[in-house]
């Protein structure tokens, strides 16, 4: 059972590792890239990206969120309270990334994407994407958090 909880606690690393290597980039570079376009290449770039990063990112990150979940289980019905404590903690960080995402971010890139479909520039978009700016910190410290609770789990 210790073998299965790690080898779920694995899978819930590199799942959510693919999630948080973005959102850092998009913290790092992406944010200081975008204030250097104008507002219709934000437009065209974000809504673009958006649309293909909303139909291929919820795979790693339902993963990783169910796979952290079922870490932590199986680590408790292993008997290693500590490493289904570390691994439960992360699922509530992936959770609480989730609720943020689904409440600030995908309806901001829903418009970014209506907007890039349609070929408009909306007087907005600007204000748009600061609003998704102003939570990606926080994603990647959600993110990274966890990651680093799955690893102590790991060894716990």
């Amino acid at each position: 059972m210790t073998l299965l909880s790690q080898l779920a606690a694995l899978l819930a690393i590199m799942s959510t590792g693919i999630v948080y290597g973005t959102d850092v980039f998009c913290a790092l570079v992406q944010r200081a890239a975008l204030a250097e376009v104008d507002d219709a290449t934000l437009t065209s770039v974000m809504g673009t990206t958006h649309r293909i990063a909303d139909r291929r990112m919820p795979a790693p990150g339902i993963l990783g969120v169910i796979a952290a979940a079922v870490a932590s289980v199986l680590a408790a019905v292993a008997g290693r309270p500590t490493g289904s404590a570390t691994a439960g903690a992360a699922f509530l960080l992936l959770v609480v990334w989730v609720l943020l995402y689904v409440r600030i971010s995908a309806p901001i890139n829903r418009r970014l994407t209506a907007a890039a479909d349609a070929h408009e520039t909306p007087a907005d978009a600007r204000t748009w994407q600061r609003d998704w700016d102003r939570v990606i910190v926080p994603r990647a410290v959600l993110q990274g958090v966890a990651v680093l609770a799955l690893g102590v789990s790991l060894i716990s």
